[in-house]
């Protein structure tokens, strides 16, 4: 029986099959382990909800720290911060007042004249006096004049004395406890001002750090839910180089070292180990081991030489040691 051609057609494709199958199974060097590169993304969003009103970047520019990448609308944060400005000159406008002497100038020029005049008085009742003494002894006025005299004297110095201390009370501020309430009341203010005017300078969206835009995650004009972010940057400093190596591996592998990162069709570049996991796992299922006792395996972190050869997602082959 004639074979049928389609099986001409199959053969060579499980030849290659079978190629394939046996390079996958083929062990990798002893001092070489598959990996990934992973980047911690930094993620920039309002603490409160609001629609953007502004976006400065897209997805690949790159920016510096401090600069802004998008704002959201701040109408309620101006409002409240303007509210808060004015408690606080009222705050301050009412230590003032208990700062300042009980009596204002124009009531004080009041006590002031009618210090003279009880001034003059006494100067007058005095004089009456004198004479009154020296004429009683000649004869020439009464013991009672002399009486009503010194009556008078007397009368004129309480009134001298009164009018000095009114005087001397109008000077005086609030009790101290008033002041003490008011100056609680401007530190009070002076917070709540400050606390408005961080929520406002929030609004405006800046990076945090250098590096890419990564994602775009809200448009002028959409409403961004609390804690969500509106953009998303990879510093380059964040760039690690993940892989796991058997425990027999470990004892080669010291905080510090330098490995040789490589990947299909790009440059090797070297990383510098900077973790080591403590506790061992099971072999994850994408990366096979070379020897079916190895079964559990150690997490090792490596930060790359030059971040920008390594891309997040990116399979890796890491062997130990630095290629020079």
């Amino acid at each position: 029986m004639r074979p049928h051609r389609y099986s001409f057609l199959l053969r060579p494709v499980a030849a290659v099959l079978a190629t394939l199958g046996l390079a996958a199974c083929a062990p990798e060097p002893a001092d070489s382990f598959s990996g990934y590169v992973e980047g911690d993304i930094v993620f920039i969003g309002p603490t409160e909800a609001g629609r953007v009103s502004a976006l400065a970047v897209e997805e690949g520019s790159v920016v510096k720290s401090g600069d802004v990448v998008a704002r959201v609308e701040d109408d309620l944060q101006v409002a409240d911060r303007d509210a808060a400005a004015a408690q606080l000159k009222e705050a301050e406008a009412r230590l003032a007042d208990a700062r300042a002497p009980l009596q204002r100038p124009e009531e004080i020029a009041v006590l002031d004249a009618a210090e003279h005049r009880a001034a003059a008085a006494l100067d007058q009742s005095r004089l009456d006096l004198d004479r009154q003494k020296a004429l009683v002894p000649k004869g020439a006025s009464s013991q009672a004049n002399l009486d009503a005299a010194q009556h008078q004297f007397d009368q004129n110095q309480a009134a001298l004395d009164e009018a000095r201390k009114r005087i001397a009370a109008a000077g005086i501020a609030a009790r101290t406890h008033a002041i003490d309430a008011a100056e609680q009341a401007v530190s009070a203010a002076r917070a709540t001002l400050a606390a408005a005017q961080v929520r406002l300078d929030r609004r405006t969206l800046k990076a945090p750090t250098n590096g890419p835009v990564q994602t775009v995650y809200y448009r002028v004009g959409e409403l961004v839910p609390e804690g969500r972010p509106v953009v998303s940057i990879l510093p380059p400093g964040l760039v690690k180089v993940r892989f796991f190596v058997p425990e027999q591996v470990l004892p080669n592998v010291a905080l510090g070292s330098r490995v040789t990162v490589t990947c299909d069709g790009c440059p090797s570049t070297t990383a510098k180990i900077f973790f080591i996991s403590a506790q061992a796992e099971y072999t994850p299922p994408v990366i096979y081991s070379r020897e079916e006792r190895s079964k559990l395996v150690y997490l090792v972190e490596a930060r790359p030489d030059d971040p920008a050869k390594a891309r997040p997602g990116q399979p890796v082959n890491v062997a130990l040691g630095a290629t020079p």
